[in-house]
Formats: C-alpha cells, structure tokens, sequence
C-alpha cells in the first residue's frame, strides 16, 4: 500500500481517489492513459516507460537499484502515486517480497497509442464557419471572470452555499467538492481528461457532444473552462488555459498560480485578495475579519502597522467590519480558532484539505521557507480533528459462510487487490469489504469456479 498519503490538491489528485473499478474503467480510454502518463512526477514517467514492454513483476528491490542513493525519497513518492492511479499494482509472493507491474488495461492501451497515436473524437471547427473568436489574451480573462463572479453565482444556485437569517452565505461541504455532486465523478473525470487533449482557443462542434457531456459543458462554462458562442447555424465551444492544463504535471510549477495567504505561528492570517471566492473558503475554517486598508499605511505581517497611530490600532481590533477612509482591497485577516475548525468539520471539512490549501496557496514571502505553514498551526488543525472524530465509520459489508478456503481465499485476494479489503478472519472464514466494491465481489462469488 503507499507510503505517502497523496492530498487532493489538483485535480490528478481527484483522479487518484477514485475506486479502484472506475479507475480501471478510465485506462479503456487511450487519451486517458496518456493524460495520466505526463501528469505523473518525472522519475514515475520513466518507471512507466521503462517496464511498458515488462510483463513479468518487477521486485521493489530491483526497482531501488534504478535510483542513486539521494533519490530515494523521490523513488517512494513515485512508486506511491503510480500505486494510488493503479498505474502500478503491487504484489507480495510468500517470502513476503513485495513486487510490481503496469497495470495491463493501462499498459495495452498505452502501448496501442504510441505506436498507432490516436484520433480526437472531434477536430477543431474551420475558421470560415467561426468568425470573431476571442483573442488567447480575452479567452484567459473571460476564464479568471467566469471562475471568481458567475461560479459564485452557480454554486449559491446549486446549494453549494447556505445562508441562515441575518448571516452571510457561506459554503458547504458540498461547496467545497463541487465537481463531484450529482454525476458520476468517473465520467466526468473522462469527459474533463479529454478536453486537456483540445487545443486553447479553438473551436469545436457542440453537436459532437453526447447528451451528458451537453449537460456537463454548461456547468464548466460557469466555472471558466470553456466558452460557449453561437454562429447562424452551428454552435460551438472554446477551451481555456483551465480546461486544457488539467493534467499538468504535479512537478510543472511554471504556470502554478501565486499565492496569496500568510499564516503566522500565533494562527492569524493574512490573505492578500480580493477573490470573493477565496472570501468564502477562508469563512470555512477561520474566525475571518475584512478590512479595507491603504497601502500608504502598510500594515502587513512584515510590517505590523508601523505607520498606524495608537488610536487607529485600537480602532482596527475593536472594531469589526471596519471600513476606513484608505482602502486596501486586496487584504483579508482572519484567525484559526478551535471553534472555526469545529464548525469546518462539522460541515464535512477535513484538516488534510485545510491544510493542504494553507501550503498551497502561501504567499511567495513564506512559500520559500521550509514548511511554508507553521508545524504548530498545521499540528493543531490535525488535532482538534482527532479530537472530534475519535471513531470513524466506513459503510461495508460482512461476508461468511464460505463453502471451502479456497473461495474464501479468493475472495479477499479480489478485495485486496480493488483497495476495499477491510478486515478478515481466516480461522472463520469471514471478512468485510467496503460498501463501493459489494456488486463487484458479488459478481465475483457467483462466477462458475
């Protein structure tokens, strides 16, 4: 099992917390498997073509002599994200070695698209039919547009934000894993990997869309994905720069966005932004503040209001919502507290996502150091979590009764090998798997043996 917990932090790390049946589905799709191919971390991509014509496993500790000894912590990091994809399925004979090979669904296709490529199920519209399409530069700031305004609208509209009397809306857990409510996140994650195949900027036929990818492109034209125009007798769409870098590489950090918080050691924040979307996160897990504050009187964690009189300092903590006559439209300051992260769990909010978007988004003064978010702020988060979630239930399914070892063997060989082996009991014969993968090992156990 991997070593390293991977956090869903973009959007391949969604992909990899898929079960392990949709994932298998998806490597079916030859551009799926190449979209997974170039997002992986570059010592992965080398594993993956180095045993791409290896049909025998390979052992972990032939593997290890690959790597020099300084990368060994990047050889873990990559044995554990092809492992979270099923890139890699891993397997352990009765000495108790641990060995690896491709996944053969993922490994046939792959082989299938280098040698023969691939055809798009769609070719970009001719420029006679398309007139006036946006500039790469209009298309990049109708996207930003679209992300921060009309996807706070959609996600008001769909429930993804609740609003109690005389309160601000807010958002809800659901809010917060919006592209996975209301399909299945395994063919929208099809439809969304194709179009990082598409090219930025052209057009392409709504007609060569099936009714869920109709469906589906309504909702990414809200978050900025794409663009949809009308023509006199065709319609069309236009990918953007968010839609078309979806599978960008974890290691590819030259169009990564900038950050913007600043977490201090005593748990306040500074977000420097003005993204009413950012406003609604950050309402999620902080006592939050909003200040309009000018430049000309700097007060900032670098200079903690040297430029503010006594009065004005006492005014700033007494008062809230302050306004004042100086404006700073681009600063946020909130404050962890215990109470803020109970009501983020509460909603469904864990301190893994918490966590992982205070590092993400770090400001660049802080994003250099090393950790880029206090231990003790992320320590705390961490705790209070454990502290509220002390049990923790997984929905499943008891098997017993098995007619004989073997099939019973079988059978949490099968669970094992899906992710969704929970417990077994081989003096009795019984075990528990999760509740995803119960008609795959039904249908399993009743197949003629």
């Amino acid at each position: 099992m991997p070593q390293v917990k991977i956090i869903a932090r973009n959007f391949m790390d969604m992909v990899a917390g898929l079960p392990a049946m949709k994932l298998d589905a998806l490597y079916h799709n030859t551009f799926i498997c190449e979209a997974i191919l170039r997002s992986l971390p570059p010592l992965a991509k080398k594993y993956v073509l180095q045993m791409l014509y290896i049909d025998v496993p390979v052992t972990a500790k032939a593997m290890e002599e690959w790597v020099l000894a300084d990368g060994v912590s990047k050889h873990k990091v990559a044995i554990d994200r092809l492992i979270q994809l099923r890139v890699f399925t891993e397997t352990s004979d009765r000495k108790k070695e641990t060995s690896y090979r491709l996944n053969p669904t993922f490994q046939t296709n792959l082989q299938k698209h280098l040698i023969h490529g691939g055809v798009l199920p769609r070719e970009p519209m001719p420029s006679n039919v398309t007139v006036r399409l946006p500039s790469l530069d209009d298309l990049e700031t109708y996207a930003l547009e679209q992300w921060e305004v009309s996807s706070m609208m959609k996600v008001f509209q769909r429930g993804l934000l609740t609003q109690r009397d005389k309160e601000a809306p807010r958002l809800t857990e659901s809010g917060f894993q919006f592209l996975e409510r209301g399909v299945d996140l395994a063919d929208l994650i099809s439809f969304l990997l194709e179009l990082s195949f598409h090219v930025t900027g052209e057009a392409y036929n709504i007609n060569t869309l099936n009714e869920f990818q109709r469906n589906t492109i309504k909702d990414l034209v809200d978050l900025g994905l794409v663009k949809l125009q009308q023509g006199i007798k065709e319609s069309w769409f236009i990918p953007t720069k968010l839609s078309t870098n979806l599978s960008m590489s974890l290691s590819d950090t030259s169009t990564r966005k900038q950050g913007f918080v600043v977490v201090e050691t005593n748990f306040r924040m500074y977000a420097y932004s003005s993204s009413k979307l950012h406003c609604e996160i950050l309402r999620l897990f902080s006592r939050y503040e909003s200040m309009n504050v000018s430049r000309e009187l700097d007060f900032s964690p670098f200079n903690h209001g040297a430029n503010l009189t006594k009065t004005q300092k006492r005014t700033l903590r007494d008062v809230y919502p302050i306004m004042i006559e100086y404006q700073l439209p681009n600063l946020i300051v909130c404050a962890i507290t215990k109470e803020s992260l109970y009501n983020a769990f509460e909603n469904g909010i864990t301190a893994e996502q918490i966590v992982s978007f205070l590092q993400q988004n770090a400001h660049p003064r802080v994003a250099e150091r090393t950790p880029a978010v206090p231990e003790n702020v992320t320590d705390q988060i961490r705790l209070w979590e454990t502290d509220m979630n002390r049990v923790e239930s997984t929905p499943s399914h008891l098997y017993d009764e098995f007619p004989s070892r073997e099939v019973f063997e079988a059978a949490c060989d099968f669970a094992r090998e899906y992710g969704g082996l929970l417990w077994e009991d081989s003096k009795k014969m019984r075990l528990v798997v999760k509740a995803e993968i119960h008609l795959h090992m039904r249908e399993y156990l009743r197949r003629p043996k």
